[in-house]
């Protein structure tokens, strides 16, 4: 299970598991699933993964992985063993490399493409190259994702509206970044409240610091659940 009634991921984003186990069980009643990224993964290895998988949420894996096909498609394999329900690879891998993700994964896992880092904004890609901008590069990616057979992508919430519409309802989208009113925007460039991405055609809405980091993260999670409607 990787979709649920409520949208919520909660980004489990320290180096240590019991802090994250901790955040994890209090959030648990107010959310539809957990994110475990760089981070924890490397502090952590397999043994923290699969804890967080017992915790029975849906976990997406944010490794991001980015190689060769067969290299990725190593990983993958490895990866799926471990009980989560999506991970994400980097689109700018390729077709090739994206098509062995899919294949490794089979229907153990869904494999979704990272588009534009929700940290990039317009000037930062002109400045590694894409003239055209965050949104119109997203949407090419978005395009290269459908085309490789992957289930979704992650994407920026302002680049939701022309992925939606260029690859459909079924193509699942994964928006990382969203801010309540009144957050920290921290290191994001391109967010929108989560009501608003939800609205926009989000699927997953990804949330980290304005949650983990509040005074009481159930609480925040609650909060955040109650302005969906949940």
């Amino acid at each position: 299970m990787t979709t649920t009634a409520n949208p919520v991921y909660v980004a489990l984003d320290t180096p240590d598991v019991k802090t994250a186990l901790a955040i994890a069980k209090a959030v648990a009643p107010h959310v539809g699933g957990l994110k475990v990224g760089l981070e924890f993964t490397m502090a952590n290895g397999p043994e923290g993964i699969k804890a967080i998988v017992a915790l029975g949420k849906p976990v997406f894996l944010d490794v991001k992985l980015h190689d060769i096909p067969t290299t990725v498609a190593g990983a993958v394999k490895a990866l799926v063993g471990l009980g989560v329900s999506i991970i994400n690879v980097h689109t700018a891998g390729g077709q090739a490399m994206m098509r062995a993700a899919k294949d490794a994964a089979g229907d153990k896992a869904k494999i979704i493409g990272v588009t534009v880092l929700t940290s990039l904004d317009d000037s930062d890609m002109d400045l590694i190259g894409y003239a055209e901008g965050a949104t119109m590069q997203a949407l090419r990616l978005a395009h290269l994702a459908r085309a490789s057979g992957l289930d979704g992508v992650v994407c920026g919430a302002t680049d939701l509206t022309g992925v939606r519409a260029a690859c459909g309802p079924d193509f699942l989208t994964v928006v990382p970044g969203s801010r309540p009113l009144g957050a920290d925007v921290n290191d994001q460039k391109r967010f929108m409240t989560p009501d608003a991405a939800r609205k926009a055609g989000a699927d997953i809405l990804i949330l980290g610091r304005p949650v983990t980091a509040a005074a009481d993260p159930a609480a925040a999670a609650r909060a955040v659940a109650a302005s969906l409607g949940l």
